[in-house]
């Protein structure tokens, strides 16, 4: 199932072969420096038919970002609409991405956000996107303003999801993009 193309990137569901690149996304310390657990194989495996089948049934979610040349999956980028009236207004979905760390610096993430940026706005038709972060995690946000979001600064958050224990992971800073704002974006990138 190819959700969104880019030019060297397809987004599509996870496949069986993607089992290892999964756990990695969820297990690396580099790439959870700013989520408070990793994930054991045992609870990836359990997670991974759960992520495909919500992709399957809805479209959305967080699917594999996988390279054109080889069908190699490399990380994921999706739309996510699971309502959370904590984060966001119902509807609005969170674009999120992560990759594993030997892709890095090569505009992956770019790339296949903005493809499915224009997913969100052209085909599903939504009025706005939205994203978030630890507030020091740098690089994310760093994506989220070449993508031509802008933050929010009345939505930033403590993630009710993040235990107390990790008191330097709660804060999160939200960042947004309308629809109206995308075409001129677009034709920048």
């Amino acid at each position: 199932m190819i959700i969104a193309e880019s030019p060297r990137l397809i987004i599509r569901n996870w496949e069986e072969r993607d089992r290892e690149v999964f756990h990695a996304l969820c297990s690396d310390e580099t790439v959870m420096t700013f989520f408070p657990k990793r994930l054991s194989r045992g609870e990836s495996d359990a997670l991974f038919p759960t992520i495909r089948d919500q992709i399957s049934e809805t479209g959305y979610g967080f699917p594999a970002m996988a390279l054109r040349e080889t069908g190699e999956a490399i990380g994921f980028c999706g739309l996510n609409v699971a309502y959370r009236p904590d984060i966001r207004p119902k509807g609005v979905p969170e674009i999120g991405w992560r990759l594993i760390t030997t892709q890095w610096g090569k505009g992956y993430v770019t790339e296949a956000a903005h493809a499915m940026i224009d997913l969100a706005f052209t085909v599903r038709e939504h009025s706005q996107i939205v994203s978030f972060a630890v507030a020091d995690n740098r690089r994310s946000i760093a994506v989220m303003e070449r993508l031509g979001m802008t933050q929010d600064e009345g939505a930033s958050f403590d993630h009710p999801s993040v235990p107390d224990t990790h008191p330097h992971l709660k804060r999160h800073v939200l960042y947004r993009l309308r629809k109206q704002d995308w075409p001129s974006l677009k034709k920048r990138a």
